[in-house]
């Protein structure tokens, strides 16, 4: 009895020992990241989505007597709501940074800032490849997050993750920065992540990771959960990407990727033995496409890419990622081994839709999209039929549902394999009611309503 008494007293002496705790030891105020924090939560905001979707109707709603007899709308919908976070990035200009999963598909966008107001967004552009999306709010007393540099990060540098998990809104998590540069992980389309260990769940998706210094680092974008809670294991996009995708899409609202014409593979060691090459890291030279920029410039099968525009290629990721996020006409120099020397070559990132005309040239329900030939790979052989390039948002190609990247391969029930063919079933269907599409290795049907 006066062993637990002993330990009762202890606790309390020291429970009150730690709330008593002094704002300075020896004469130095104790590590808090409280004063960056006031600086930076101003600038997150939360973001709700709402998202109108079809609904499935009881088979006995698909009778035309019941539905006429019920009074039943021909259409009905139902409406899905999403969570998630931004960040300020221009107060002058009212924008905001967040991921393009936490908008997609959205109707209406509304963001809450951390002082109580909530405001309708505008949606400025979003690019899945990356999963940035740009979002515009009225610009009135905004704070805006100062932007870093996420190239001078380093692994076990200390960052903050803010957002709203769960929809907790301005919850805070440290941790530090595990490792740089992950990619494989099949997430986006180009990967090239800040792993942290910050804690970040549901709802952190789009929201800031800052340093130290409440620098703008990268935005939250996924975590590893197994069993699906967190385990410590959050991804980030590098700011310095995120940064150059939302440059293209305020400038022109699409990210309009150019076309280098290479296929390359990591370098491993026995790669480097069989090419005799004494460097471990860089891009081997897999193929070049007949009559592209990288054909041009001279590049060649074997070669092996060390550096792109004086920084260093970790692997064929790395490479494919900086490629990738060049525009159509810049320039591009990489140093490369070949024959045990190593060579400088330079080209220029070449546009991929140049032969493509304007869909509106075809059919008014193809403006907006840029129409060309083309072909896929499938399982059952090479597929023949007209290719779909950029597409902007909300123009009549847009709301007919195609996306950049489709093959289409029918409309209106008719097999089209060319441009010519597509022109001609529009113009004789006058109109477009169906197109069967090969989009990412999967047919879809497409009907308008």
């Amino acid at each position: 009895m006066a062993l637990l008494s002993l330990l009762v007293t202890l606790l309390s002496a020291s429970a009150w020992a730690a709330a008593a705790l002094p704002p300075a030891v020896g004469g130095k105020a104790l590590p808090s990241l409280a004063p960056t924090l006031e600086r930076t939560l101003p600038a997150v905001v939360n973001i709700a989505t709402v998202t109108r979707i079809e609904a499935e109707d009881h088979p006995l709603l698909r009778d035309p007597f019941f539905r006429f007899f019920f009074d039943v709308p021909e259409h009905r919908e139902r409406r899905g709501q999403s969570l998630g976070s931004g960040v300020i990035v221009d107060a002058n200009d009212g924008l905001i940074l967040t991921n393009d999963h936490v908008i997609k598909k959205a109707q209406e966008i509304e963001v809450t800032l951390h002082d109580g107001r909530t405001l309708a967004a505008e949606l400025v552009g979003a690019d899945p490849q990356t999963d940035v999306a740009v979002l515009r709010v009225p610009a009135e007393d905004l704070i805006e997050v100062p932007l870093g540099d996420s190239d001078n990060l380093r692994v076990g540098d200390f960052v903050v993750a803010i957002g709203s998990p769960f929809g907790l809104s301005q919850t805070v998590t440290s941790g530090i920065v595990s490792a740089l540069g992950r990619s494989g992980l099949g997430i986006e389309g180009y990967e090239s992540f800040i792993q942290t260990d910050a804690s970040i769940n549901p709802g952190n998706s789009g929201g800031p990771l800052i340093n130290l210094r409440g620098e703008l680092v990268g935005i939250n974008t996924a975590i590893l959960a197994p069993g699906g809670g967190n385990v410590g294991i959050g991804f980030a996009i590098p700011l310095n990407m995120a940064r150059t995708v939302m440059e293209q899409l305020v400038e022109d609202g699409v990210v309009r990727r150019g076309l280098f014409g290479i296929g390359v593979q990591d370098l491993t060691p026995d790669l480097a033995r069989a090419l005799e090459v004494d460097v471990h890291r860089g891009a081997v030279v897999a193929n070049v496409e007949a009559g592209s920029a990288a054909e041009r410039a001279g590049l060649s099968p074997g070669d092996v890419v060390v550096s792109i525009d004086d920084s260093e290629v970790r692997g064929a990721a790395d490479l494919r990622n900086r490629i990738g996020l060049k525009r159509i006409g810049d320039e591009v120099e990489l140093v490369i081994l070949r024959d045990g020397r190593n060579r400088v070559i330079r080209g220029e990132i070449a546009d991929p839709y140049a032969s493509f005309s304007d869909g509106e040239r075809i059919s008014p329900s193809l403006a907006g999209a840029l129409i060309g030939a083309g072909s896929a790979d499938s399982q059952r052989g090479r597929l023949i039929g007209v290719a779909v390039g950029t597409v902007e948002q909300q123009s009549p190609a847009w709301s007919a549902g195609l996306r950049e990247g489709d093959l289409l391969l029918e409309a209106n029930g008719e097999r089209i394999r060319s441009v010519k063919e597509l022109r001609g079933v529009l113009r004789w269907s006058r109109g477009l009611s169906s197109l069967r599409v090969w989009r990412d290795g999967q047919l879809l049907l497409i009907a308008r309503r």
